[in-house]
């Protein structure tokens, strides 16, 4: 799983930088490219979250493992279908693409309540782990 986090992380990075670069001298419009804006805005720093999801050490916390797996199934593909509808309809898209951008806008206010509860669910286990003394 965290192998695709990684992928999606790279994925939507290149999106983001690639987008925003083409929404500031390819995209004519102002309507597309403030939606490229848009999409380039969220897409950015939910590629950053995917890459330090999938550095984080796996909890021993079984719950823990739950909310952290549940954040970056929900995150990934939520930025991906998010940040990509909105790049579509910037390039002329039917108009029905635009149902998939609450869709995927859904997904990542699930994956960012989700970490949320995988930090709550943490609790303990990082003043635990803390509190090791160096070398143990």
């Amino acid at each position: 799983m965290r192998r695709w986090w990684i992928v999606a992380a790279g994925l939507n990075g290149l999106a983001a930088v690639t987008a925003g670069a083409a929404a500031q001298h390819l995209w004519g419009d102002a309507a597309g490219s403030a939606l490229a804006e848009t999409a380039v805005r969220y897409e950015l720093p939910h590629a950053v979250a995917l890459l330090v999801l999938a550095a984080l050490p796996i909890p021993t916390r079984r719950l823990a493992r739950g909310f952290l797996a549940g954040a970056g199934a929900s995150l990934a593909p939520g930025v991906t279908l998010f940040a990509g509808a909105l790049y579509a309809l910037a390039a002329g898209a039917p108009f029905a693409v635009t149902l998939a951008v609450p869709v995927g806008g859904s997904l990542m206010i699930l994956g960012w309540g989700l970490l949320l509860a995988y930090g709550v669910a943490l609790g303990p286990e990082i003043k635990a782990s803390a509190q090791k003394p160096a070398g143990q």
